[in-house]
């Protein structure tokens, strides 16, 4: 009796010690949607390459920006233990552009999901100020299934033509968080933001985050840069892929210049990787 107590005491320790220890990884990541006038580049080509980068890091959530419907269904049929939450940002069963955010199932059970829109009128498909495009943040409320700590993921990807609409779409993001009474939560932002860290959303952002890649002690790898252009001949300096959180310690950043075989980028983006 004495020795079956000392075994079940010790697996108690060991799986509490564990999760007091459990590792979380995050990857924002912007795809470039699928147009065969990429040529050389076109996402029939790069499509294995990024499923190898996706299922070898290996992230707990992924936020995906770019996906046209077809994309999101070879990722959703090939990475096995994930499910996702998204749609276009036309609405649902439109052949639009998402941001899903894709987790692992096997260590976090979805509690609440929601995706508002970046405009005056968040609750309908719409487009914002003097966005080109509409725009969308998805949401999603998990739970670890180990340590039953709560997280909050946003996905997103702001205008690339409207410099007011980025600068409102931050506001409205904040907005969002403080209305909901989450400030004192854990909760990562992230996506394709369309601004470098010295413009104005970035700077308002970090009123409410902190940026990741500047996180002091914090590990940082890999270029400065996010947006590569599918350009292999020059060094990468245009930085506009961000995660950002709140009330979470990030312990490293990686932005992630893994090649095709062919010395090719696998998107026009690089994916970006941070750990907690």
């Amino acid at each position: 009796m004495k020795y079956s107590r000392l075994i079940a005491i010790t697996i108690y320790l060991v799986l509490n010690f564990s999760s007091c220890f459990a590792q979380t990884k995050i990857m924002s990541y912007n795809i470039r949607y699928d147009t065969p006038n990429d040529g050389e580049n076109w996402w029939d080509l790069r499509k294995n390459g990024v499923m190898k980068l996706l299922k070898y890091y290996s992230p707990d959530f992924i936020g995906i920006q770019e996906a046209m419907p077809n994309q999101l269904k070879f990722i959703a049929d090939h990475l096995g233990r994930y499910k996702f939450i998204g749609h276009g940002r036309d609405g649902l069963d439109t052949d639009s552009e998402g941001c899903p955010i894709f987790y692992n199932n096997s260590k976090y059970e979805l509690i609440d999901k929601k995706i508002f829109w970046l405009s005056s009128t968040p609750d309908r498909v719409s487009k914002g100020w003097d966005a080109d495009l509409n725009r969308i943040v998805v949401y999603g409320k998990f739970k670890s299934k180990s340590t039953k700590q709560i997280i909050y993921v946003f996905n997103t990807h702001f205008d690339h033509k409207g410099e007011n609409a980025r600068l409102k779409s931050a506001d409205l993001i904040i907005d969002y968080i403080r209305k909901n009474q989450l400030t004192n939560k854990r909760i990562v932002l992230m996506g394709d933001l369309n601004c470098l860290p010295s413009e104005s959303p970035i700077k308002f952002l970090e009123k409410e985050f902190k940026l990741s890649s500047k996180i002091e002690d914090s590990s940082a790898y890999g270029p400065i840069g996010t947006f590569n252009g599918f350009d292999t001949t020059k060094p990468v300096s245009k930085k506009i892929d961000y995660i950002l959180t709140k009330n979470i310690k990030v312990k490293s950043y990686r932005c992630i210049d893994d090649r095709r075989a062919d010395n090719l980028h696998l998107s026009d983006h690089f994916p970006l990787l941070i750990k907690f």
